[in-house]
């Protein structure tokens, strides 16, 4: 038996369920009920600007948090003794274990306004806050969720940094900030790209976290094309339309980004 025959069962798989629903959305997107073409349901997404420019703000705000939040945690963590760094990453991976669902479910006992934030705000003498049902629940949602997505890479990278160069570059007198602008942060940048896309993606078509913590109000372009698949506004093309757009998006995206790290990783190697 040939090597590339193991392969079979993968591309099998991947011919049914991955090319097969993307030839069907094509189709669909392009086609009206009564299958004749059509460019109709591509203009009736004008009528939804405000969701897509929502669904890609909240993403690039939660990605953006999840870089400043992550970083420091992944540098930190490679700075780290390997028994204290096999902990750390059994802890960060272990709410991922659990069911996104359940997850989700936590942070609206936690946010709603009978919720443990506000007894705790209670119990000290301040005001309630009303999160829950806000973009700002959606935002810690999305954080939350997609956050060891983001430390993940960035330490997978740091961590595998010749300490060396670091040594080198002290011993010609480099201080510890130096070191890091000029050193660690570029050749981390990879990871940083990697989290990136790892973050952004998931969380401009989520739907569940707005629906559960959003409370319905922040519609995003999850909830937009499970509306017309699931919903009541049943419309299977022009769901289509709108995932074969975002996905055009979410391919052009990752293509920046890939072509970016390839620019940085050269001009770290020169």
């Amino acid at each position: 038996m040939k090597p590339k025959s193991f392969a079979y069962p993968y591309i099998i798989w991947m011919a049914i369920f991955v090319v097969a629903p993307i030839i069907l959305i094509f189709i669909f997107a392009f086609t009206t009920p009564d299958g004749d073409v059509t460019l109709a349901n591509f203009s009736t997404m004008g009528s939804f600007a405000s969701v897509f420019i929502r669904s890609f703000w909240l993403a690039f705000i939660s990605t953006i948090i999840c870089i400043f939040m992550g970083y420091p945690i992944a540098f930190i963590l490679s700075r780290e003794g390997l028994r204290v760094q096999r902990i750390m990453i059994m802890l960060i991976m272990l709410p991922m274990w659990m069911n996104f669902l359940l997850r989700t479910y936590a942070w609206m006992s936690i946010l709603e306004n009978t919720g443990l934030l506000n007894r705790l705000l209670t119990y000290i003498g301040l005001p309630n806050i009303g999160i829950i049902n806000t973009q700002t629940a959606v935002v810690i949602g999305m954080v939350y969720n997609f956050l060891p997505f983001m430390i993940l890479p960035i330490y997978s990278v740091i961590v595998k940094i010749d300490r060396s160069l670091l040594e080198a570059a002290q011993d010609l007198g480099a201080g510890s900030v130096a070191v890091f602008r000029k050193l660690i942060f570029p050749l981390s940048l990879p990871g940083v790209l990697s989290g990136v896309t790892m973050v952004f993606v998931p969380a401009v078509s989520t739907f569940i976290i707005s629906q559960l913590l959003g409370g319905g109000k922040s519609m995003l372009l999850g909830d937009l094309i499970e509306m017309q698949f699931l919903g009541a506004a049943y419309n299977p093309h022009l769901g289509s339309s709108i995932s074969l757009v975002m996905m055009v998006i979410v391919i052009a995206f990752m293509y920046v980004m890939n072509r970016f790290g390839e620019g940085e990783e050269m001009a770290v190697g020169l």
